[in-house]
């Protein structure tokens, strides 16, 4: 079962995303603020990550830079979410995520994203060094 960090500041939306995902049949951690992010990484090893821009005092697109940067998390795809842009402000900026969801949007739309990217990262090569 696939595990999806969903981080996004509101609680209805928060809620919402993590019952779609989990009859999607994903295992799903949910947080509230970006703070959190890096501890529950580190014990919840997620597959996917579900970030929305706006955190109240945490801006999701440095967070997903930083994520982007580290090596223990540059590898976990980064699935940006936000009301406040849509698609077209994402053809050209680019904070390292691996798609970008504009809100509000559909839950199969969403469920479509997810599982695009969950089976990009299964169709990559993986090389081992003897």
């Amino acid at each position: 079962m696939k595990r999806i960090l969903v981080v996004d500041d509101d609680i209805e939306v928060l809620e919402t995303i993590q019952l779609i995902l989990e009859i999607g049949g994903f295992k799903v951690s949910s947080l509230n603020d970006g703070e959190e992010v890096f501890n529950r990484i580190e014990s919840f090893k997620p597959d996917l990550i579900l970030l929305d821009i706006s955190l109240g005092h945490i801006d999701g697109r440095v967070l997903c830079e930083q994520l982007k940067s580290i090596e223990s998390t540059s590898k976990i795809p980064i699935l940006l979410i936000s009301g406040l842009y849509n698609q077209n402000d994402f053809t050209t900026l680019n904070y390292g995520q691996d798609d970008f969801l504009s809100k509000p949007f559909q839950m199969d739309v969403l469920l479509k994203k997810i599982t695009k990217i969950l089976s990009l990262e299964e169709d990559k090569p993986s090389f081992h060094l003897n």
